[in-house]
């Protein structure tokens, strides 16, 4: 049995992974790559499947801070004491274009309510006017950040893998159920209904 020499084994594990990240940043299938494209083509998000947390397994609160698309500063902590949904989407994302009329409508539906509930767009990879411009499209009216570079979604403790993906937080800011995909407006309001009335 012949025993490989240690150096050759750190600079064979560098070469590995090195090929490994070219690979991934070369993908054209990646998120990134797609939002590069804007075209919509072969893009593939979760599948809409809910994932709730009981309050005492949830994770420290999310902290975010950023731009909105007209450039205003915002901070996740000036919603703390309201239920906050984070709707990660770009228009390049079609399940994400699908998607904004329930959204809408489900911002709306609580507003009626009075429920104490923030809404907050992550617009994902792409340039804050041509969020903007989408927004308007859409009839969208309630806030989004911009993340062009892509980093925001990094505050979100591995709970956005793909565009598009819906949080909701508790009043605490800790994330209490998400949607992997596309997300209708009864499902939402319902989620966002159960957070509500934990406290």
């Amino acid at each position: 049995m012949s025993a490989v020499h240690p150096r050759r084994g750190v600079i064979a594990a560098a070469g590995l992974a090195a090929l490994t990240l070219a690979g991934c940043s070369q993908d054209p299938n990646s998120v990134a790559a797609q939002a590069k494209a804007g075209d919509q083509k072969g893009y593939v998000s979760g599948d809409g499947a809910v994932e709730t947390i009981a309050a005492a397994d949830r994770a420290e609160p999310v902290t975010m801070a950023g731009e909105l698309l007209d450039g205003t500063p915002w901070d996740i902590t000036s919603t703390r004491g309201q239920v906050v949904v984070l709707n990660v989407w770009g228009s390049w994302c079609a399940p994400c274009v699908a998607e904004a009329p329930d959204l809408q409508r489900a911002w709306e539906q609580l507003q009626e309510k009075d429920a104490p509930v923030a809404f907050m767009g992550i617009d994902f990879r792409e340039d804050a006017a041509r969020g903007a411009a989408f927004v308007a499209r859409a009839g969208i009216t309630y806030p989004s950040l911009s993340d062009e570079a892509g980093v925001l979604i990094l505050r979100l403790q591995g709970k956005a893998p793909t565009v598009p993906t819906t949080l909701v937080l508790d009043r605490e800011g800790r994330i209490a159920a998400r949607v992997n995909g596309p997300v209708g407006a009864s499902t939402l309001t319902a989620l966002v209904d159960d957070v509500v009335a934990e406290s």
